[in-house]
């Protein structure tokens, strides 16, 4: 429960273990280039060099202070629905929480589940537990206390964990693909390929590369600056929201968002997408009927939460990208950031005869 209890970081309290950081980098980026500081003003500071070049927009003469809190305007405005908004989101909070942790219960406490795809599983679950906790503990607390307010430092770790996790996910479901295209594809060698040492290492590698992205981008947010206009049409600090909010040139944080998603999302949906044309290929080669069936369900779980992620991911920024409306695609994320990690525990053990019997021995023990 370690990572549910860091990431509610909204309040001062948890937001104080990480200001002192955040507080040395700002100061010394207003002393190396004040017009990267981050300021709120009705006017722009100003103009001064900056090694950015010209794609860094210089501010006029203000007042200067640093920011100290964002609004996060959340989903709706209507007093009358937030009770209803509350219940509705702690509920699939416990849900998501409790369902994940009995995947990663079953996992560890049964012999017959050490394996590859289960390893990979548990990780997966674990990696769910703590990007739907970046997100609605903070927006819970919010509802609760009937304020909007989000610190600096609080922002921007919400930001960056979010980021992070978010990539996490779609790494764990490309590897995962990966184990389901060997156990299809190359049966007889899948335990030599698919050894500890190498699941460990993609394990490792899927964490380096995560943190890697949401490290970068939430660095760059820092070098921006700021006016006056800090309410965040969303119920998190979502890294496209904040930058836009941005006074100063935000070019290459835009640059870097396309370039991250291209070649993250890009390799991982390249590799999934080339694992299963193989799965399917392989699938259907197969002669017998049961032979096609028992093959096709060792994939189907993951087959069905990859779609599901990737295709709210992506009706999400699509239909918001058409719309051009904050408040719908707010909306809109509340089906990968919620609802995908809360029903991933029920796409797995619905259809996985193995992770059903686990839980029904420590379902099974637990009401002894």
């Amino acid at each position: 429960m370690f990572c549910i209890w860091i990431l509610n970081y909204g309040s001062e309290t948890h937001a104080s273990l990480f200001p002192a950081f955040l507080s040395g980098f700002r100061a010394s980026v207003s002393t190396i280039n004040p017009s990267r500081g981050i300021w709120t003003s009705t006017q722009r500071p100003s103009s001064q060099t900056s090694y950015l070049g010209s794609h860094l927009h210089h501010m006029g003469p203000g007042n200067e202070t640093p920011v100290s809190e964002f609004i996060l305007l959340g989903l709706s405005n209507e007093p009358e629905l937030q009770p209803l908004i509350f219940g509705l989101f702690l509920s699939m909070y416990l849900i998501t929480v409790f369902g994940n942790l009995l995947i990663i219960l079953a996992v560890s406490s049964d012999s017959h589940l050490h394996n590859p795809m289960h390893f990979f599983l548990s990780n997966l679950s674990f990696v769910d537990i703590c990007f739907i906790s970046t997100t609605v503990p903070k927006m819970l607390r919010n509802i609760r206390t009937q304020k909007k307010v989000i610190t600096y430092e609080g922002c921007i770790i919400q930001m960056h964990f979010f980021l992070f996790f978010a990539t996490l996910d779609v790494f764990l479901l490309t590897v995962m693909a990966y184990d389901r295209f060997v156990a299809i594809c190359h049966p007889l060698h899948y335990t030599v390929i698919m050894n500890p040492w190498l699941c460990g290492l993609l394990v490792l590698l899927s964490w380096i590369m995560s943190a890697l992205n949401s490290l970068t981008q939430s660095i760059m947010v820092l070098w921006l600056a700021f006016c006056t206009d800090l309410e965040i049409p969303h119920f998190f600090c979502e890294v496209n929201q904040v930058v836009q909010l941005a006074c100063s040139d935000t070019f290459l944080n835009d640059m870097l968002m396309y370039f991250a998603a291209g070649v993250y999302g890009g390799i991982s949906l390249t590799g999934i997408l080339y694992s299963y044309s193989k799965i399917v290929f392989s699938i259907l080669g197969i002669s017998s009927a049961q032979g096609k069936y028992k093959a096709f369900s060792t994939c189907a779980s993951h087959l069905s939460v990859v779609a599901l992620f990737f295709c709210t991911v992506l009706g999400v920024y699509l239909s918001s990208a058409a719309t051009h409306s904050s408040q719908s695609s707010a909306v809109s994320s509340v089906i990968y950031t919620v609802v995908t990690p809360m029903l991933n525990p029920f796409i797995y053990s619905l259809r996985n005869k193995d992770i059903k019997r686990a839980l029904k021995r420590i379902i099974g023990m637990a009401a002894i």
